[in-house]
């Protein structure tokens, strides 16, 4: 078993909260991980991608190489097309459609959703609007997680576990938030994929 997954979007917008869930399932079922933030960790708005690799054996190198990634799940959907020269042929695209705009010369929406359905194997959803309906605008993100999830190697229950843990300290409300989010984004793959 091994999934490399790339993390795709803008600082603050969650992609470190998406890799600790996704860590602590696979810790949980004793996977080995490696991760690696590539940039702009630090400045809230700019690119942000990190590298996610699972596997049942030992994994030698934290970053994926072109054309090797089994998922890119991308919270912002210019970012999604920025990382597809990592995507394995028959890997997934899965993004979220809402834009974070942030940069004046930011292509027109329309023209970055034409590229993302040219992609054979891709996922594209409203995780805002999902998330408003889940309870929380904040957990578009965990709505993004629950919609890659089928193309993760984790038990679905494990990753719940996952967000539970993570969110924990946060009290029930936010857990159940979360986890309402995680399986709406979850569902929404489901329907897509029927």
């Amino acid at each position: 078993m091994k999934t490399d997954i790339i993390l795709a979007g803008v600082g603050g917008q969650g992609i470190l909260s998406i890799a600790a869930a996704i860590g602590l399932a696979a810790v949980k079922t004793n996977l080995y991980i490696k991760q690696a933030e590539v940039h702009g960790m630090s400045q809230r708005g700019g690119d942000v991608q990190s590298n996610l690799r699972l596997s049942d054996k030992p994994i030698s190198s934290d970053l994926i190489p072109h054309g090797k990634a089994d998922l890119i799940l991308s919270v912002e959907p210019m970012e999604g097309l920025r990382y597809l020269p990592y995507l394995n042929p028959k890997g997934w695209l899965v993004t979220n459609t809402t834009p974070f705009n942030n940069i004046p010369d930011y292509p027109e929406v329309d023209d970055i959703i034409k590229e993302i359905k040219k992609i054979k194997n891709h996922i594209s959803l409203d995780a805002d609007a999902i998330a408003k309906e889940a309870g929380s605008a904040r957990a578009s993100n965990i709505v993004m997680l629950g919609a890659a999830s089928p193309f993760i190697e984790i038990e679905f229950s494990d990753l719940e576990e996952g967000i539970r843990q993570l969110f924990s300290t946060k009290g029930t409300d936010v857990v159940d938030v979360n986890l309402k989010a995680l399986r709406a984004g979850r569902e929404f793959s489901q329907k897509y994929m029927k």
